[in-house]
């Protein structure tokens, strides 16, 4: 050994220096703290759903000289408005920042539950719940967002099935809670339950959240963003209103069509404009494309069955509101159990979780089409199947929302997270629309019969079925890492 190479082993080895300290690691360390906000503003968002739909014969005996069309905006409003804002917040999230927007919007929702519960006037009531709306299409695709800008990419999609599982808790708490409440303390209450959680998600989300999540970036295009909010929600609300408009209706066919005008007229603009209203760069990837088609497939028949089992419950069994939802409960538990278990499978695995999953609730629909008669059978038909359609809507829903987010580019997490969401939403207007429509032309009140919600079954089953097809052509992500 020579005396140069001698000296060369006494001098250390030069090491690279560490890059820059972005936030990330920082973020990552707050994971479990972010995931636990998330999904406290997703629980709120989605619980408000299902309890004012149980207080809405309450709403009705204090506003007894409003019309039932004009209470059912109570609920309608928050749902179309939810919709129609999702996907420009996401956009605005990503610009913004995430941080920023979420707290805004919590604050806002907490702000606007307080009001509806004093509300005086149905008026009031319903303008409250579009401030509500607004609110939580900011929770929800920030809170996706801060999930998975919290968490390294291996551990995203268990974190999506926690978060997931936080909107299926509120499905099984909702309803009973609802009839708890109203029963006890009237309808105020399910507005009221909102702002002590809301207070603590704020202040909590402020000392916890890191300062910056999300990048800077040019502000969306206002004219674009409009569009799009108009359009969506103008579809949503021919959708969710067609059975009380009359579906040839000037209503109808005029919200409908205006809608659908505003929506191309907002993509065309997205597609030259230098900071799109809506990034229609993500469909490009055929994973993000196909999810978004099974999310619209799968909300229609979810959501359809959600407005028929609560009903079949009531007007064929005889149940009570409350009877009802405890009937229900077992299933969304089951719901939560298999979102939580999906998200750690399916990043690997995420055709299969849909695919199955789809299935699973065809099967569950299938034999409620089948096998419910007149005479209540609640532990040999009832129970086993909505346990078998628990496991699917977890399955499914985690799986989608996993591939879904797989996809994104973390730069736009939060604009696609609010387009999958407004997919779902999508969903949800058109399983309304097909409830309504078929129990009108089964004869409206008439129709909630053995025979018509047999027929509203075969519906759902064929629309799972459907979004568990389309689920093939999710992309495998062992291809996507060999390309």
């Amino acid at each position: 050994m020579s005396g140069s190479d001698a000296a060369a082993q006494l001098v250390p080895p030069k090491t690279t220096a560490p890059p820059p300290d972005t936030g990330q690691d920082a973020a990552y360390a707050r994971g479990g703290l972010t995931l636990l906000m998330a999904c406290g503003a997703t629980f709120v968002a989605f619980l408000d759903v299902s309890v004012t739909y149980v207080a809405f014969p309450s709403l009705h005996k204090s506003f007894p000289d409003a019309s039932l069309s004009a209470l059912s905006w109570v609920v309608s409003s928050y749902t179309v408005v939810f919709a129609a804002v999702l996907a420009p917040a996401g956009r605005l999230a990503d610009v913004m920042g995430r941080r920023a927007l979420f707290l805004w919007s919590v604050a806002g929702f907490t702000l606007a539950s307080g009001l509806c519960a004093i509300a005086p006037t149905v008026e009031f009531l319903v303008g409250m719940r579009v401030l509500q709306g607004i609110s939580a299409a900011g929770m929800i695709p920030s809170a996706l967002s801060l999930v998975l800008s919290s968490r390294p990419p291996e551990h995203r999609s268990s974190a999506i099935g926690l978060w997931g599982a936080s909107s299926s808790a509120a499905a099984a708490v909702g309803p009973p809670l609802g009839g708890l409440l109203v029963d006890s303390f009237g309808w105020p209450s399910v507005f009221l339950i909102n702002v002590p959680l809301g207070v603590m998600l704020v202040v909590a989300s402020y000392r916890i959240l890191p300062p910056r999540t999300g990048p800077a970036g040019r502000m969306p295009d206002l004219i674009g963003t409009l569009a799009v909010a108009l359009g969506v929600g103008g579809v949503v609300a021919a959708l969710t209103e067609g059975s009380s408009w009359g579906w040839t209706s000037p209503a109808f066919l005029g919200a409908l069509l205006g809608g659908a005008v505003l929506l191309a007229l907002a993509l065309l603009r997205s597609r030259r404009h230098p900071a799109p209203a809506v990034e229609i760069s993500l469909w490009r990837s055929r994973k993000f494309r196909v999810a978004n088609i099974a999310f619209v497939l799968f909300g229609g028949s979810m959501y359809c069955w959600l407005l028929a089992a609560p009903l079949f419950a009531t007007e064929i069994w005889g149940y009570s509101e409350v009877q009802a939802g405890l009937a229900l409960a077992p299933g969304a538990v089951m719901s939560v159990i298999a979102s939580v278990l999906a998200g750690r499978y399916a990043r690997a695995h995420q055709r299969v979780a849909v695919v199955v999953g789809g299935i699973l609730f065809a099967v569950q629909c299938g034999i409620w089409m089948i096998g419910l008669e007149s005479k209540p059978d609640f532990l040999v038909i009832w129970l086993p199947a909505t346990l078998i359609g628990g496991v699917g809507i977890g399955a499914v829903m985690t799986g989608l929302s996993s591939a879904s987010a797989t996809a994104l580019p973390p730069r736009l997490f939060a604009a696609g997270a609010g387009l999958a969401t407004t997919a779902r939403q999508v969903g949800a207007a058109l399983g309304t629309a097909a409830f309504a429509a078929l129990m009108a032309v089964l004869g409206g009140e008439s129709g909630k019969t053995l025979d018509g919600f047999r027929q509203v079954f075969v519906m759902c089953t064929v629309l799972a079925a459907l979004a568990a097809v389309a689920a093939l052509w999710l992309t495998d992500p062992k291809r996507e890492a060999e390309h």
